[in-house]
């Protein structure tokens, strides 16, 4: 298996030294001189008869991730969708990948937190059986500033606040159906799609208070598209940890892991771009980013290889690998992530989801 970086030893990644502050040679390492080897049955033969869901899986790297897992033996899947429709194509393309196994499609929207909750108790009531595993892979990346219903910018919002809400309401349901087909020796896996961007961000509003709130006030801060997107993963992150700390995969417990695909060509995530950004973005995607089912494959990895080693780490390359430097530089902004996050009103039961996990 690949490593990531000399730094990246197997270890808890909070443990771990940071990653250098010069990651033009790390970038070189991992997108030119590392392949991520593809999935096959012998290497992940506990794929079979397994039921996952995935969402964001109706393109990019959540669809090849799901038709990865399916050619694996996967039993059923569920897939969590922004669009009926799109991903009703897509689950007859996935078919062909396992035409024996069972695909539903459900509508999940994640800049709509009432869509994330009627996605986590759809998963309650009618998944009579086990979870395995669960891919949150659904993130964006906007050019733009829009404002959600929930009063966030949708960045933050997609790639933090509804990745978090759908996190803690998920773990329970996982907790409680762990053992549903009879007790096992590998707990379910929930992994979170992360990204190294959040290495790279500048943070300048770090010492703004609130924290959270500045990143939808304009008056206090410009909108700078690559700059919120690492950002928005980067807080994810640091919130991730935190709930790791709290919750241990024991007990039926998900592993909870983030994963870093790479730089990809091919996804969707920047589709907005027009133009010549869109020209230079394209060329550079094409030279130097993985093909989709490398970058999936990390995906499948981490949820068929990755067992308690790897809670609360950051999977680079398919290694544990150390967390955005934030974290080891200025460590209680953990601390206040978390809090900050329990204050929004959508997160008036986390504390009690939390708690019910523990015990």
């Amino acid at each position: 298996m690949p490593h990531a970086t000399k730094t990246a030893s197997v270890g808890p990644s909070k443990d771990m030294a940071p990653l250098p502050s010069n990651f033009t040679p790390v970038f070189i390492r991992n997108q030119f001189m590392t392949t991520i080897p593809l999935p096959t049955k012998a290497m992940y033969p506990d794929g079979a008869g397994q039921r996952a869901i995935v969402t964001g899986s109706n393109t990019g790297l959540g669809f090849e991730a799901a038709r990865q897992l399916l050619s694996l033996g996967l039993n059923h899947l569920i897939m969590g969708v922004r669009s009926l429709e799109r991903g009703q194509e897509a689950a007859k393309r996935l078919q062909a990948a396992n035409p024996k196994a069972t695909i539903d499609v459900w509508e999940l929207d994640m800049e709509s937190y009432p869509s994330i909750r009627a996605f986590a108790r759809r998963c309650q009531e009618q998944l009579p059986g086990r979870i395995d595993s669960a891919i949150l892979n659904a993130g964006v990346g906007r050019l733009s500033r829009v404002t959600t219903a929930s009063g966030h910018e949708s960045t933050m919002q997609v790639n933090h606040w509804g990745t978090a809400l759908l996190t803690l309401l998920l773990l329970p349901v996982i907790k409680e159906k762990a053992n549903a087909n009879g007790p096992s020796s590998k707990p379910p896996v929930m992994t979170i799609v992360n990204s190294v961007t959040g290495h790279l961000c500048k943070f300048p509003n770090r010492k703004e208070r609130p924290l959270l709130a500045s990143f939808d006030d304009e008056k206090k801060l410009a909108f700078d598209p690559n700059e919120r997107y690492g950002v928005s993963k980067l807080i994810s992150q640091m919130f991730l940890v935190e709930l790791c700390d709290r919750v241990l995969p024991v007990h039926g417990n998900p592993v909870i892991n983030m994963v870093d695909p790479g730089l990809t060509k091919g996804t969707s995530l920047f589709r907005e771009m027009s133009g010549i950004s869109r020209i230079i973005a394209k060329g550079f995607f094409n030279t130097a980013g993985r093909p989709i089912p490398r970058g999936s494959a990390t995906y499948v990895n981490a949820v068929l290889a990755k067992g308690p080693e790897s809670h609360g780490c950051f999977l680079m390359n398919s290694e544990i690998a150390p967390l955005a430097g934030y974290y080891y530089s200025e460590k209680w902004l953990s601390a206040l992530v978390w809090s900050e996050t329990l204050k929004d009103p959508e997160f008036a039961d986390a504390e009690d989801i939390v708690r019910s996990v523990q015990l």
